[in-house]
């Protein structure tokens, strides 16, 4: 049992708190507010008057499957044999020890939905998972989380250009996505109508995408590829994200209209391909005011994993409500990628994912976390 006091609270969803306490039990938030009597078998943390917030939510990365220090022994995150690899789960090859996950707690990052990269055209499952642990069957929140697809330059080069191989057009990758779809939904009425089709690996991996129970996760960074993504996901009547979305501010009333969530990054860094003309941090302010439900995220290790609170701070910089900033790191990518009734926001009876940070990160370039817990386990203290 933990109790933090002399906090100021920033919970996401509420008011903000000063000089609160919560009380941390079970792996709970038990107790938030300003009158709450520690218990006497508690360990009390006392803030200082610091900043305290929700772990912060990664909605797209590959971090454990992208191992740090590694080169080919640890590149797991992208089966280039076959532009079609449903049937590709995360969990088999997310390694608990990698580096990058140690990192991202001491950033203050407790949560991450990892998976397979943008090689293929559909690449595998990802799964969403608390960054604290050994094993990673028990660190899972949401396994299957989404289902990874890609769109643009990724698909083509992997496999037209190097090996003169589908798909060599924006049409050859459409194409080899759509009729992945119609032959799952002929796979999932026939098993619907008791007609037992053969199995098929791939087809039942699609299984939960077809039902709406998963996601389609869509790698789109320029404009009309985000269209095609939007365009192939209402065709089939599918649920889908747009990850990336770098020319979402092209066409934010068109994305408006549509209202798909858009996960926007990664922002930082060199514009290393064409795709990547109009990256920049403004993105997230410009579709967050057209209404859009915005998350920010790093695809690391693009951006270390743990910088994800520094680029909300440059989003912020570059016009994005701080507010809005706060949310586009928690409860927005809680909600996307529906676990937000565990985590993203300090709320009763959600998961006790805690940071207490030095100083705001977005608003300080010092902020950085002091103590992270996750589960109400303190996983990380501030030397």
């Amino acid at each position: 049992m933990l109790f933090i006091r002399n906090a100021h609270i920033l919970p996401i969803v509420g008011e903000e708190i000063e000089n609160g306490c919560l009380l941390l039990d079970g792996g709970k938030i038990t107790a938030i507010g300003t009158d709450i009597l520690a218990p006497l078998d508690a360990e009390i943390i006392d803030a200082r008057g610091h900043l305290v917030t929700p772990g912060c939510v990664e909605a797209h990365c590959h971090v454990g499957l992208d191992n740090e220090a590694m080169a080919w022994e640890g590149a797991d995150f992208n089966e280039m044999v076959d532009p079609i690899t449903p049937q590709m789960r995360a969990i088999d090859s997310i390694n608990p020890l990698d580096e990058g996950l140690k990192n991202a707690i001491q950033g203050g990052v407790t949560t991450a939905c990892t998976g397979p990269g943008s090689a293929n055209v559909v690449g595998g499952t990802f799964a969403v998972i608390k960054l604290y642990g050994k094993r990673v069957d028990k660190m899972i929140l949401k396994d299957p989380a989404a289902m990874k697809c890609a769109f643009g330059e990724n698909p083509k080069g992997c496999y037209g250009k190097a090996g003169s191989k589908a798909p060599m057009t924006r049409m050859g990758t459409a194409a080899l996505l759509r009729e992945l779809l119609f032959k799952a939904r002929r796979y999932r009425d026939d098993k619907l109508a008791g007609k037992e089709p053969t199995f098929d690996m791939k087809l039942e991996a699609m299984l939960p995408v077809m039902a709406g129970e998963i996601p389609l996760k869509c790698h789109c960074h320029r404009a009309d590829d985000i269209l095609t993504a939007v365009r192939i996901a209402k065709e089939f009547g599918l649920r889908a994200t747009l990850d990336h979305c770098t020319d979402g501010v092209l066409i934010a009333d068109e994305l408006a209209e549509e209202n798909f969530p858009v996960f926007i990054g990664p922002s930082l860094g060199h514009k290393s391909k064409i795709e990547l003309a109009n990256k920049s941090f403004t993105t997230p302010g410009i579709l967050n005011r057209a209404g859009l439900c915005v998350s920010i995220i790093t695809d690391a290790p693009v951006i270390p994993l743990q910088y994800l609170p520094m680029c909300a701070g440059l989003a912020v910089n570059s016009g994005l409500d701080k507010t809005e900033a706060w949310k586009a790191i928690t409860i927005n990518p809680a909600r996307s990628l529906g676990i937000e009734d565990r985590v993203g926001s300090l709320e009763v009876g959600k998961d006790a994912d805690v940071v207490i940070w030095t100083a705001d990160p977005l608003s300080s370039i010092g902020g950085e976390a002091e103590v992270t817990i996750i589960d109400g386990q303190v996983v990380y203290r501030r030397a």
